[in-house]
């Protein structure tokens, strides 16, 4: 699927993926990850090779709880080395802190991937993967969902890889958008955005996503 491949994203950038479904998207990311190991080739995280370093915070696409475990819990018993308080804080965070004991079944859907992204941040906050964390949602829980991720950006400075199908995502969360193509997969153009993400509003975010969306066009024609 990749041959040649090369990528490099530097400490605090915000890189969003982009491509049509199947290209390899969710698999570089679990490279990425240390969770697909079978490959030739070379993956480092801070000099690293990607299966011996930390864990990345890996956000899914589902959130992927453990309905028999409260919210304190499915960080506690998921995460080594965290311990309820800071589960509490993490919770708290993402605008939780009064479902701190709710169990899974007990919150929306938008509730379950703020719980995820505490999840994420406890175990690496410092290297975030999300793998399509606004898919099946509606407009009004992306943007709250979207304002919260910006908001722990703007706090942790994480590097994140984000995985979307959506140009508006990247608009309004990516430093970078890498679009990708082609068998074996292939970085068909990437394009840097120099406006903020703090400093961008609603019509920056729709000029960006037409810019996503001609560049994909003219990588594919």
């Amino acid at each position: 699927m990749f041959r040649d491949f090369r990528l490099s994203v530097p400490p605090g950038e915000v890189v969003a993926l982009i491509g049509p479904s199947g290209v390899g998207k969710t698999t570089l990311l679990r490279l990425i990850g240390g969770v697909d190991t079978d490959f030739d080739g070379e993956i480092l995280i801070e000099g690293q090779r990607a299966n011996l370093a930390p864990p990345p915070g890996f956000v899914f696409q589902d959130a992927r709880l453990l309905p028999w475990f409260d919210c304190v819990d499915n960080l506690c018993r998921v995460v080594a080395g965290i311990d309820a308080r800071r589960a509490e804080d993490l919770i708290g965070r993402v605008g939780l802190g009064h479902y701190a004991h709710a169990y899974p079944r007990q919150m929306s859907g938008g509730m379950q991937r703020r719980l995820g992204l505490a999840r994420a941040l406890a175990a690496n906050s410092r290297l975030l993967l999300l793998d399509e964390p606004f898919v099946s949602l509606d407009s009004v829980l992306v943007g709250e969902l979207q304002t919260l991720f910006r908001s722990v950006i703007a706090e942790e400075k994480p590097t994140v890889i984000l995985v979307s199908h959506d140009p508006q995502d990247a608009a309004r969360l990516a430093d970078r958008v890498v679009l990708l193509g082609g068998r074996p997969v292939r970085i068909a153009t990437e394009l840097v955005f120099d406006l903020p993400r703090d400093q961008r509003g609603p019509l920056d975010t729709v000029r960006l996503a037409q810019r996503i969306v001609e560049a994909s066009q003219e990588a594919v024609a």
